[in-house]
């Protein structure tokens, strides 16, 4: 059992703001399945939870442009597309359009590709919104 425990403490890092890899979490799963299991969990959370903190600061409107371009060039490999319009305070106007426009997952690919994206390089921004 010390061995464990040492094995263990070998792989935890001392700083509290870490976050674990998938070959991290997967070497302290081959020791302690749980712990690895949590810490998982807890990571999953604390980037949701980035995720939903309010939007502060400048927004820059090139980089907003070019995270737009960068999640465009994700759609366009589904034959979709996507068209920045303008900022509207801290929103985002964008147009679906190619196969985007019906799509049932149009929504869905707004919101985990387009909006992410845009929200991670720029903090400023609070939401992404299709204008047809």
């Amino acid at each position: 059992m010390t061995e464990t425990r040492t094995d263990l403490d070998s792989l935890l890092s001392p700083d509290a703001h870490h976050v674990y890899s998938e070959a991290e979490l997967d070497a302290i799963e081959a020791v302690d399945p749980e712990l690895a299991l949590r810490l998982d969990r807890a990571q999953t959370l604390a980037a949701r939870m980035r995720e939903d903190a309010p939007a502060r600061g400048d927004i820059d409107e090139a980089a907003v442009r070019a995270a737009v371009e960068e999640a465009r060039r994700v759609l366009m490999q589904d034959g979709g597309d996507i068209e920045y319009l303008h900022l509207e305070g801290r929103t985002v106007l964008v147009r679906l359009k190619g196969a985007c426009v019906g799509c049932p997952r149009s929504a869905l690919d707004l919101r985990n590709i387009v909006e992410r994206l845009v929200k991670a390089r720029c903090p400023g921004v609070e939401a992404v919104v299709n204008r047809f």
